[in-house]
């Protein structure tokens, strides 16, 4: 194994400050979502929004396209973690079930890996709301990218 290949049995027990990340992605579609991290780790995640109109659809209740994009920034930011300065993570699937129509309140994320390995990472995201009722549930398999030269490179 190279020096820059990641170790798969090897977690990263690094922990980043949840307010660094929330600062961080807010300016892009995370913020655009309200999402505010309150936990980050290479073992888990886990971050809140409050469901307001502007994520509903047109039958006043929010969009599953919500749901979906939280279930990859939650697993891509863990995935991240853990991989570290080793290269990047990229989303190459994800599988999310809705399983409970949502209009308002605030809803709660929770991401832990299912796999991680040298070259691809697959993690589980659960998402509930204030009772503690489960509202959906994705999975993520996310690429480990270490030549991180050749990402979003056309001829690649």
């Amino acid at each position: 194994m190279s020096q820059n290949e990641p170790k798969a049995t090897t977690p990263s027990d690094t922990n980043v400050d949840p307010a660094d990340i929330t600062e961080m992605v807010a300016q892009g579609f995370d913020g655009t979502l309200g999402l505010e991290y309150l936990e980050v780790s290479g073992d888990r995640v886990r971050a809140t929004w409050d469901v307001t109109p502007k994520l509903h659809q047109p039958a006043g209740i929010m969009h599953g396209g919500v749901l979906c994009a939280v279930v990859e920034s939650l697993a891509s930011i863990g995935g991240s973690v853990w991989l570290g300065d080793r290269g990047h993570v990229v989303g190459v699937n994800n599988n999310t079930d809705f399983l409970r129509a949502t209009r308002s309140g605030r809803l709660t994320g929770v991401a832990t890996p299912v796999h991680r390995g040298r070259t691809q990472q697959i993690w589980q995201v659960d998402i509930s709301d204030e009772a503690g009722k489960h509202v959906a549930q994705g999975k993520v398999r996310l690429a480990n990218i270490v030549d991180t030269a050749i990402l979003g490179n056309a001829a690649t």
